[in-house]
Formats: C-alpha cells, sequence, structure tokens
C-alpha cells in the first residue's frame, strides 16, 4: 500500500475525485486504483484567505513497486502500524466476578474488553441510563432541582456524555486506533478515523453508549445503576468485600478484583479510599473560566475575513496557551509563574450547569455534532499546585468546594452562575448585563464582578492572559465576550497512587481514568480502563494458576 502525503484541496472531496486525484499523483489510470482510505485530514489556515484541505491518502494498486520507481513527490511505501488486540489469557474466569465502578470511557471499555474476553463483570453506577439522565440534567437546567447522583457528573457514559465528545489526545498509544474503531463500531461517524480533530457530539454520544450497554448486557454482563459503591473491606493486604448503597438500602458482596474507574467528581469516593488507608496524594489541576464569543467572529479570526465560509469549513475552535513569569500583571500582582491555557473548546456549543453537589455551581462546555449553535465557548484555566490549596491528600478537593460555593452565592443562591462581559472584567467593574453575545448557561446567569468570586491570583492570571490572546486572535477580548464561572472540574485534583495498576499496599483494585489522576479526556480515560483491565487480567491468571 502506498502513502500519498500532503495533498492540499481548496475544499472537501468524495472518493471519486480523490481517486482522480490519487490517479494523477501516482501517473496511473484510476481504474487500476483497487483500494482508497483517507488515513488523515485536516485544515491548513496559516495563510489566509488560503485556507486548505489537507489529505493524507492510502492507496493500493497492483504494480506499486513501478510507481515508486518513478519516484513521484509525496509517495513512500506505507507501514502499517501494530493493531491492537485485548490479550486473551487463559484462566482468566475466576469464581468471584470482576466489579468494575463507573461507566464513563474507562469503565466502559474495561468491561467491553473484560466481558467480550470472558470475565464475568458486575458493572456498578452510581447514576442512571442515559435516557433517564437526561431527563435530570434536563430538568436541573429548566430550574427544578439538583439530582446529586444524576446530573453531567454522574450517570451513564460519565462527564463526556454532556461534552463536545472529543477525541483528541496526547497519548501516544497503540490502543488510541483500537478506541476509535470501537466507538465507531457503536455507532460514531467514520470520519473519526481520520480527522485531524475528531469528536462525536453529546447527541451522538448518548447513542453509542446505550449501543455498548446493550453489547455488555448481550455478553452477560450485571449493570447496576443507581449503584454507588460505599465502602471497601480489606483483609491481608487485600480487596476482601464491597458495600453498596442504593435508594432502597446497602448491600455487601465479596470481591477480590475490583476496576475503580469513579470518575473525576467522586470526592465521597476519595473520602471513603483515604480512610480505609488507600495512598491518595494532592495533584495539581487547573481553575478558571468558561468565556463565549460569537462563532462567526471566531470564525473570521481563524480562517480570515476574505475566506468564503462555505459549508466545508468547520466550525473553527482554537488552542492557546502562556506561562505568565512573575510580576507579569500590572503592578506585579503575579506573584510566581502561571501557566494560562484554553480546555475543552466547544464550536458551536453552549455552556452547561455541570453541579453534583447541593450548594455548589459548576460551568462545562457541550456542543452537538453538527456544531451549529450561535456561540463558541471555551474554558480558560490557571494551573493551580499545593502551595495555592495546600499539601493534604484532599485539599484540592476543598478548594474545588469553595470555589463552586462562592460561585453559588454570588450566582443568587440558585444555581445560576456568576457571569461578566470581559470588557468589564478588564476594568475590574461589575456587568449589568449582556450586550452583542447571549450567554447560554442553563438555568442562567447573575451578572457581577467576577473579581468578588475567584481568587485574586486566578483573575490577575486570566486577565494577563486575555490581553496575550487578544494578539495572537483577533477579537479574544472582545468586550462583549461573556466569561461564567466557575470552571473547576476540569481534572481530578487527587491521584490514588499505584504501581503497574493496582494500588500501591492493597492488592485486587485497579484505578483507572480521570477519577485516578492519570487520565484526562475520552480517548486518555479509555486507553488508562484498557490498561487496568490487562492488569486485572494478569492477576487473574495468575490466581487461576496458583
Amino acid at each position: 500500500m502506498l502513502k500519498l502525503s500532503d495533498i492540499r484541496l481548496t475544499g472537501r472531496s468524495g472518493e471519486s475525485g480523490l481517486r482522480q486525484i490519487a490517479s494523477d499523483v501516482l501517473g496511473v489510470p484510476a481504474s487500476v486504483i483497487d483500494e482508497l482510505h483517507i488515513q488523515k485530514l485536516s485544515i491548513d489556515a496559516r495563510r489566509k484567505p488560503d485556507v486548505r484541505f489537507v489529505y493524507t491518502l492510502l492507496v493500493s494498486l497492483g504494480d506499486e513497486r513501478m510507481v515508486l520507481d518513478r519516484n513521484p513527490p509525496n509517495v513512500s511505501i506505507y507501514a502499517p502500524p501494530e493493531r491492537y488486540a485485548f490479550p486473551q489469557l487463559a484462566g482468566t474466569g475466576p469464581n468471584k466476578p470482576t466489579v468494575i465502578v463507573g461507566t464513563g470511557p474507562a469503565g466502559l471499555f474495561a468491561s467491553l474488553c473484560l466481558a467480550e474476553a470472558g470475565v464475568r463483570c458486575i458493572i456498578l453506577e452510581r447514576g442512571q441510563p442515559v435516557e433517564r439522565r437526561i431527563g435530570d440534567v434536563e430538568r436541573f437546567w429548566c430550574g427544578k432541582g439538583l439530582d446529586t447522583s444524576s446530573n453531567v457528573q454522574f450517570g451513564e457514559g460519565g462527564a463526556g456524555t454532556f461534552s463536545d465528545g472529543k477525541l483528541t489526545t496526547g497519548v501516544n498509544d497503540k490502543r488510541i486506533r483500537f478506541v476509535l474503531e470501537q466507538f465507531v463500531r457503536f455507532g460514531a461517524p467514520d470520519d473519526i478515523l481520520y480527522l485531524s480533530k475528531p469528536h462525536i457530539g453529546t447527541d451522538r454520544l448518548r447513542g453509542v453508549v446505550r449501543a455498548i450497554r446493550n453489547r455488555l448486557i448481550e455478553l452477560g454482563c450485571d449493570i447496576r445503576f443507581g449503584h454507588r459503591l460505599a465502602d471497601i473491606e480489606i483483609s491481608e493486604g487485600a480487596l476482601h468485600a464491597i458495600t453498596v448503597e442504593t435508594d432502597g438500602g446497602s448491600y455487601s458482596m465479596e470481591s477480590d478484583t475490583l476496576i475503580l474507574a469513579p470518575g473525576n467528581s467522586a470526592r465521597d469516593t476519595f473520602e471513603m479510599l483515604r480512610q480505609r488507608g488507600i495512598t491518595l496524594t494532592a495533584k495539581d489541576f487547573s481553575v478558571g473560566v468558561r468565556i463565549e464569543h460569537l462563532q462567526r467572529d471566531i470564525d473570521t479570526a481563524q480562517y480570515g475575513a476574505e475566506t468564503p465560509l462555505c459549508a466545508d469549513l468547520p466550525a473553527s475552535d482554537y488552542k492557546l496557551v502562556v506561562h505568565l513569569q512573575p510580576g507579569a500583571a500590572e503592578g506585579g500582582a503575579i506573584k510566581r509563574g502561571r501557566s494560562v491555557y484554553s480546555f475543552c473548546v466547544c464550536p458551536g456549543g453552549q455552556v452547561v450547569a455541570a453541579a453534583s453537589e447541593s450548594g455548589g455551581v459548576v460551568s462545562n462546555g457541550m456542543s452537538l455534532y453538527a456544531r451549529d449553535g450561535e456561540n463558541i465557548s471555551g474554558a480558560l484555566l490557571v494551573g493551580v499546585t499545593a502551595d495555592d490549596f495546600g499539601h493534604g491528600a484532599l485539599d484540592g478537593v476543598e478548594f474545588q468546594r469553595r470555589l463552586e460555593r462562592e460561585a453559588y452565592k454570588a450566582g443568587g443562591g440558585d444555581y445560576r452562575a456568576p457571569a461578566q462581559l470581559v470588557g468589564d472584567f478588564l476594568e475590574k467593574r461589575a456587568s449589568t448585563g449582556c450586550k452583542r453575545i447571549t450567554p447560554t448557561y442553563l438555568p442562567g446567569v447573575r451578572f457581577c464582578n467576577l473579581w468578588d468570586v475567584l481568587p485574586e491570583f486566578v483573575c490577575e492570571a486570566l486577565r494577563a492572559a486575555l490581553l496575550d490572546f487578544a494578539g495572537r486572535i483577533t477579537g479574544f477580548a472582545d468586550p462583549d465576550a461573556v466569561m461564567t464561572a466557575v470552571e473547576s472540574r476540569s481534572s481530578c485534583p487527587v491521584r490514588i497512587v499505584r504501581e503497574e495498576h493496582e494500588t500501591v499496599g492493597v492488592r485486587g483494585i485497579f484505578p483507572c481514568g480521570e477519577g485516578s489522576g492519570y487520565a484526562g479526556g475520552i480517548i486518555s480515560a479509555a486507553i488508562d480502563g484498557i490498561k487496568a483491565a490487562e492488569a486485572a487480567c494478569i492477576k487473574m491468571a495468575k490466581m487461576s494458576a496458583e
């Protein structure tokens, strides 16, 4: 198979058009091309207004050596990467079922791999199936009360179910392709296999989650919604049993293999683990706000004012980071270096209420597959460390909680979120209402001065970053852009210490995903769940052999 790189087009092309392009590049008739696949598709908007769609194609034909001998430009032999397959280990059918806690990406992929390998699984999820969960979340957004066990953070699919469904990752792992192929297998669009910035969208991701659940049930998994891990029993340095709470009471169950994928908001789980002697450490994380611009303004800035914004061009996004040096803010207010960066940018999306505890306000971002909303929202986050919140294992959790409660109070005590226009934020004056850009957060916002809500060092860093980012993206510091607080759950503030995916000092517990403190985002969490399942299988095989 041949690899054709750097094919630059003014728009997207169908298969017949790509075949003709490949024919021209290779100097062969299109009829002799046996197979053609898109390996990668990205957009190059660096030379505005000359925006190009950049393809990498994989082509097979009868006499590839003849073509290579002519040495056409940007053509090479394609060396396929190693394909991943979950190890099929003998003797991995223990008498006691393997318990998986959490149905976010880590829990779902661990469950899927184990079940398809023949391992008997019980899956516990404190929240509800996605169909019921959608109703619970939408009622909360309409101001009808927060369900603390079924919300944007908790429930089938994890927090990613109410997100943009982004599938980008900074990790390099042979399991990435496997994860993407499983998403396609269960209903995600095929283009996630080759787009440089793949996403599913919250609307289509929900269908994928349902399809995975149906497959798990087909494989014999016992999935228990509304069942929360409440306690663990340790005997002779190993997991012996667990206690589970439901609305109807609690029950105990013997277990020697627990894959723990609780998500980064499972604060009660972290506290329980600490009390049971599981080693936890504080972890650096970030807090900040979500900022909303008009999507058409960011499109113009990113693609160029003279570029026709045709249907082929997707809604644009951005990725920004600045490392502020001490004294970078006005009057030297930044006492030490800080990083500020964009995160979870949702083109054509909305800001959503993502609280999971009573009396706290949390903001997050979400968009549909079409990304056709009027606004683009992105988190602007400031890095915080133990020097800011304390060195105790759960001090970061308390720092988050304090910010969320301050935001709740500033929003009026009814889960509205405090908000401020960028122009007013830069001048440190309270906002009284929106202008060109209408905030999308439900159940609504209360305009105020965020300098009275967030820590001063966070505000100073955000202010300096806004001024910096405005020099990179025209209009980023638009005075009418809306900032909504607080974005506090971008990553876990706790790390469950592990070795080879098993908790240190206690055998049989395999923490994984964002809630373990080792992953961030759908893909990396799914990969971490797979690795935890691999480690659990190795342990079960050893136990069977003894």
